[in-house]
Formats: structure tokens, sequence, C-alpha cells
């Protein structure tokens, strides 16, 4: 009997029963067939005719040809276009998320210091501390950064990262850096420093010990880092790796000093100050220099005790309170401390032979005109007052060293005095190095280990999934042949 015309009649294929063959039987048997196509289907029997014949076939495969003589469906060209361009975007997509999930983060540090940039190009980077959590925030809500952390001094300004994308995570914080200082990126870039993993973490390392400062063996860099962590606890963003660097970089500052002897002499940037002022005064003055000091933080306690250490017996302290200048008093009662507020600066740097500056403030403390309206100093002095600015951003505007009877010093000039003391710790650093070598390999296997865990549970899922499919492939084997059991393949009924 023909197939009969305005319905579709399905029929399976076996592997025993070749395409060709019953192309051809199908070909005999009816005159409306115009069209034959793949189609897939869950069941697992199938009937069709040819000619008075009627077959039954248990499928074994899902590949089936579907007979339409009247109703074919005609293809639109715009939805197969659509659908296409919808399977590659989804396709895209899946291979972009498996390409990070496969990519392994990377701790990564973007930075300027006193030897790649120049203080007029770090004091615009300068981040104060009060602003370091904003800062997290803002770099860990970019693409490719997963954690972060700031650490701001006068000598540099670097932000430690951990990236999803190295090259992506570097782009997306040097555009943050750009945007906070209004530094065009092309200038950065010509000032920056990159570093990647085992190197980054070398870096803080070296950092935290002192071998990286201006002085080297400097002791205030480490309380600084130790800062960073103080500053960073319960901040998102400043998660496990972050924080455990910076926690072993402390470890690694103080077993450097305790193990070597590169702290001893002149290890700070205060104290620099302080020798650097003395160097330019003349020797028999070095006792009765009227000395100024503007700012009693951690930098300006500093510099009063360098001064009372090389025999000043009177300091002048202006702060906008009173509080720190009395616990700096307590702690020095041989040398007469006298507190002014900040409303007298610029009268006591009319009665000073040596102003330091060391306060956080953003804008200038010292103009060109302010200082040209002071009274001049002693020539017994040398005839110019000086101005020891040790403040990131500077307090005192370059445009002062213009003036006759001023002679203006910051940061990067305290190299001179560094020069004198650098023989002296090359060979102590060289010990400092071994140390710094040897922690570096136990915090990358720290951090290695933090991996374990999440490869470990992928196994696991990975294995899970093989299991199941495999258990799932033997059930439906298992049901297969108990369904063969029972009735043969291709039975043909008449």
């Amino acid at each position: 009997m023909a197939v009969a015309s305005g319905f579709a009649t399905s029929l399976s294929v076996n592997n025993s029963y070749s395409e060709q063959k019953l192309k051809m039987e199908i070909s005999k048997n009816t005159r409306s067939i115009q069209k034959f196509s793949y189609c897939y289907s869950s069941s697992q029997t199938r009937f069709f005719k040819t000619g008075n014949i009627r077959i039954r076939e248990v499928i074994p495969e899902k590949r089936l040809f579907v007979l339409n003589p009247r109703c074919e469906v005609v293809s639109n060209p715009k939805i197969e276009a659509k659908r296409s361009s919808i399977s590659a975007l989804e396709l895209l997509k899946t291979s972009a998320a498996d390409r990070y999930t496969k990519e392994t983060s990377s701790i990564v540090v973007v930075g300027l210091n006193f030897r790649t940039a120049p203080i007029e190009i770090r004091e615009k980077l300068s981040i104060p501390e009060a602003q370091w959590h904003q800062a997290i925030g803002e770099l860990c809500a970019l693409n490719h950064i997963e954690e972060a952390a700031v650490l701001s001094t006068c000598n540099r300004m670097e932000i430690y990262v951990v990236a999803l994308s190295q090259h992506r995570g570097v782009k997306e914080v040097t555009e943050w850096m750009s945007k906070i200082s209004a530094v065009p990126i092309s200038e950065l870039c010509q000032h920056r420093f990159l570093l990647y993993n085992k190197d980054a973490t070398h870096h803080l390392f070296e950092v935290s010990a002192g071998l990286d400062s201006l002085v080297l063996g400097e002791g205030q860099i480490l309380a600084q880092v130790k800062q960073v962590v103080k500053t960073g606890q319960g901040v998102p963003g400043f998660d496990r790796k972050i924080s455990g660097l910076f926690k072993h970089a402390i470890t690694v500052g103080k077993r450097v000093r305790t193990e070597t002897s590169i702290s001893t002499g002149s290890v700070s940037v205060s104290s620099a100050a302080v020798e650097l002022a003395l160097m330019k005064l003349p020797e028999s003055s070095h006792a009765t220099a009227r000395m100024l000091v503007v700012g009693a933080g951690k930098m300006g306690k500093l510099v009063i005790k360098h001064l009372a250490a090389k025999g000043c017996t009177k300091i002048v302290v202006v702060n906008r309170t009173e509080d720190r200048v009395s616990t700096i008093r307590k702690e020095l009662e041989d040398v007469e401390i006298v507190y002014r507020p900040l409303s007298e600066m610029l009268a006591c740097a009319a009665e000073a032979d040596v102003v330091f500056t060391s306060t956080a403030s953003e804008t200038l403390l010292f103009s060109k005109e302010q200082v040209q309206a002071l009274l001049p100093v002693s020539p017994q002095i040398g005839g110019r007052r000086l101005f020891i600015d040790i403040s990131v951003p500077r307090n005192v505007g370059s445009c002062v060293s213009d003036v006759e009877t001023a002679c203006v010093y910051n940061v990067d000039d305290l190299k001179e005095v560094v020069e004198a003391n650098k023989e002296d710790r090359l060979h102590k650093a060289m010990e400092a190095q071994a140390i710094i070598k040897e922690e570096v390999k136990q915090f990358e296997a720290w951090k290695d280990s933090l991996e374990t865990v999440p490869t470990i549970k992928k196994l696991r899922a990975y294995a899970e999934r093989i299991r199941s499919s495999e258990f799932d492939k033997c059930l439906s084997k298992m049901a297969m042949i108990s369904r063969r059991t029972k009735r043969k393949p291709y039975m043909i009924l008449v």
C-alpha cells in the first residue's frame, strides 16, 4: 500500500539497513515524496510501510528521515542568519568564560619611586593614608582586579593587586592612576615600573627590609608597611593573598634588621634630612642655629629626635594641636621644645635659621612671596635660610629657591647624604638578600597551596560528572538489552 498523501511518515535507519537502499525502496512505492531530511527523536521504535509490507524497527540510533510530501518547511534565510549569529555569540561567551576560569590570577605591582620618577610626578600620585581604603575599593571595582593594596610614602607610590589578567590588570590600574592624578597615561608609562608574581613579592620584601629605600636600611618604611596591613583590615578587597603578602613582608623586614646590622647609623629620611642641614651649615653654628620643625607627625617626631641627638638644645615646633608636642617633650626632657600654633608659622619661620617641613598638607605652606617677606638670617649662618622639605606633596614651593636669601632642599636632594653611608651598607645588603630569597620561596609555597583546594574541588566535580554520565549510560544499555530480549529488531509482519 502506498504512503498516504497529506501527512508525514517517519522511519528510522539502522546501521544494517543502508540509507541508499531505503531511499530506492521508498521511491518505488510512492510518487508524492518530495524531500528527505534528518531529524532526531527520543523514541525507540518506528513503523513504516513499503507496498503491502509493514516493518517495525527497534532504533539503536536517533537519526531519522522525515518524509514530507506536501507540508514541506521552507527555511527563512533571515531566521537562519539570526540563529547562526546567536549560536556564535553564545560560543564566544562560553569560550571567554572558559578562558578566564583557566587563567591563573597574578600578583602585580604598578609603581613609581624616587629612582623612576621625579618628585613633581610622585606628589601628584600621592594618596593620603586616610584615603587608602577608598582607593582599594575603587581598584577592586575594576573588571580584572580581585584584591588590592596601596603603599604611598614620600619616596614611592606603589599599587599591589591580584589581577585575573596581567595585561588587562596593568592597563586598568594605569588608567586609574592617571584619572586620580591627572597625569597623562603616556607620561605615567615613562616613569612606572611593572613586576609580576615572584618578582613583585621579592620587591616588596626588599622594600620592607629597607633595601629599596633612599637611605639603605631605613627603618621607617617597615612602619609604613605595617600601616598598610592595619589600614586594610576589614576592607573588602584587602583579602587573603594581598594580606598574606604584606604580613609576610613585615616578618621579612623584622628578620633582616635582627640578623644584620643594616639599620645602624642614618637609617631614615628624617635623619638624612638633619645630616643634610648640618652639612650645609657652618660647623661653628651647629650648636647655635635656630631650628623650626613644622609638623609633629611621625616624620616630624623623628626630625626632632635626630636634632636632639646632634646636640640641639632648643627646637620650635609648629603643629595644629599641642598633644603630640607634649608627648615628644616628655620623651626628650633634656631638650627645650617650644610649641606654636599653625597660625604663627610665618612669624616662627622669620626667627629660624633652618625650617624642616613634614606635614600631610596638600597645599603649599611657604610660597615665594611669603619667603621674600621674611627677615634675613645672620651672616654667621651663611646668610641663607635653609628649607628642608621632606613632605610629599611638597610643603615648600620650588620657586622659593629663586629667593636669594633662601635655599630649598627636598627628599630627592638627600642622595648627597645617602651616598656617604652607602658603601658601608652594601655588604650588609648582600646578607639581607640571602634572607629575602629564602623568605620568597616560603611565601610562594604558601601561595601555591591556596590553589590546591580549588583544584581538588574541580577534580572531584569532574570525577562526579564522569561517574554520573557513565552510570546513566550503563542504565540505558541495561534497559535496551532488557527490551531486546523480548523482541527482535526488524521483525517483519505480513
